[in-house]
């Protein structure tokens, strides 16, 4: 009985060790490199500036996706595979909702009303892991291993930001808030036809989890990010977010018929885009309105 437990336990954690290489790649057991990172390490998120709710003017939300194929996005795309010195931004934030730092919401809606687990978080991935079962090879029977579930990082092509646009009259400027995030996911699904032979593949988008920023932003600045070519960085995540580093268009904006979207009152992608610039400089050109001369 002694021995079945300890084998079971061996099994157990063989499996866990194997899983947890797949997704954090293997350590180097050596300095690659000439110096070790700590600088990111010691970061901390720059405060926001406080507000009193007296002081808010004006305030709007604002939708918009990042492309994450579009070269200025690029930090926070790549890398697409798992490495042991480096994260993507998508990787950063699945490893923290897996070690419990962050927590993931739901997708349903964009206001954080229900939470979702990491085993979630692989099923929208399409990452569960599963059980197989071969014969063995003394043919006395089958065999029963777990195999574990691997993330297509490279499939999430798009970011879905939500955030507040609010003047502050009591410092007279305009500032954006980042409220959440949702990575999404864009891949090909293989359709069959009926009464037909042929098979379509459609592309599909899937919404994966939405992360509450203000939760994440510890974790960002403490994650480096890499812009350009070099490679000793010390920029973060949080830092491209707050200055603004990466390249969007608006896809809806707060307004008193449901927070339409853009794309429901347009007719083509060509008509959304000069939409989204519209908007944009609506947002900008108010600012600068409120001021006399």
């Amino acid at each position: 009985m002694k021995r079945t437990i300890t084998l079971f336990t061996f099994v157990v954690v063989a499996v866990t060790m194997y899983a947890q290489t797949l997704e954090t790649g293997k350590h180097s057991l050596v300095l690659d490199g000439i110096t070790k990172a700590e600088v990111i390490k010691e970061k901390e998120a720059i405060p926001y500036p406080s507000i009193r709710e007296d002081d808010v003017f004006w305030s709007r939300r604002v939708w918009r996706v990042v492309d994450l194929r579009e070269r200025l996005n690029y930090p926070l795309y790549y890398p697409t595979q798992v490495m042991q010195s480096r994260k993507s931004f998508v990787q950063t934030l699945v490893t923290a909702v897996e070690n419990g730092s962050l927590k993931a919401y739901g997708t349903e809606d964009d206001e954080f009303t229900s939470e979702l687990s990491i085993d979630d978080v692989r099923k929208r991935f399409d990452a569960e892991g599963r059980k197989v079962t071969r014969q063995k090879l003394d043919g006395s029977g089958d065999t029963s291993y777990y195999v574990a579930g691997e993330f297509s990082w490279g499939d999430v092509q798009e970011l879905l930001v939500k955030e507040v646009w609010y003047f502050d009259k009591h410092l007279s400027q305009m500032f954006v808030r980042i409220i959440g995030i949702c990575p999404i996911r864009v891949y090909t699904e293989d359709l069959n036809v009926a009464d037909d032979d042929e098979t379509i593949s459609e592309q599909l988008k899937k919404q994966l989890f939405w992360i509450y920023y203000p939760d994440a932003r510890k974790i960002l600045a403490n994650t480096p990010c890499y812009i350009g070519d070099n490679e000793i960085s010390h920029y973060s995540f949080d830092d491209l977010f707050l200055q603004r580093r990466f390249s969007s268009y608006i896809t809806a904006i707060s307004n008193n018929q449901d927070y339409r979207k853009v794309s429901s009152y347009t007719r083509n992608a060509k008509e959304a885009m000069l939409e989204s610039e519209r908007l944009k400089e609506e947002i900008f050109t108010f600012e600068s309105e409120l001021w006399e001369y």
